[in-house]
């Protein structure tokens, strides 16, 4: 596979993962003079979930206490969010440097709290999610280290090495 292919790849993803965010960032919004409780109950419910336990517990909870304020916030930091990941599409399509270093660092970030969240209750999903970050992750660290290493090589052509 030839690095371009892959690292429109990556791309596509980031695009996708902002496109997800960008949708339930709407969605929040859509909240707004709702009852977010009664959606957080029906959604936990849509999803087979415990809503006394866990996850869908805080879930339920924090929409009990959300305001119109804090769904602007939310929705705020959905839309930065948003903008980043598809930032960071533009730069790994067009090959961009800065790109494959933006995205080995915002993917790096995850993979602690990935291997932290597996520690504390091994899923399929945790684990799928985990392996995919690590594998884009190591995959952009070869792109770089390749790169790095063809820059060389051109300069030392170049100066007669």
């Amino acid at each position: 596979m030839k690095l371009t292919t892959g690292l429109r790849a990556v791309a596509i993803y980031e695009a996708a993962k902002g496109v997800l965010v960008l949708l339930a960032g709407l969605e929040v919004l859509s909240l707004m003079h709702q009852d977010a409780q009664h959606f957080a109950e029906q959604l936990v419910a849509h999803l087979h979930l415990n809503p006394a336990k866990g996850y869908p517990r805080v879930f339920i909870d924090a929409a009990t206490n959300v305001t119109d304020a804090r769904l602007w916030l939310l929705a705020g930091f959905a839309l930065v969010y948003v903008g980043v990941r598809w930032i960071e599409a533009y730069g790994l399509w067009f090959e961009k440097r800065w790109a494959e270093w933006l995205a080995v660092t915002s993917g790096g970030i995850y993979v602690p709290a990935e291997a932290f969240e597996i520690v504390r209750g091994v899923t399929w999903t945790k684990i799928l999610l985990l392996i995919v970050n690590v594998c884009i992750v190591a995959y952009l660290i070869y792109v770089l280290w390749r790169s790095k290493g063809s820059r060389i090589e051109q300069q030392s052509r170049g100066t007669g090495f």
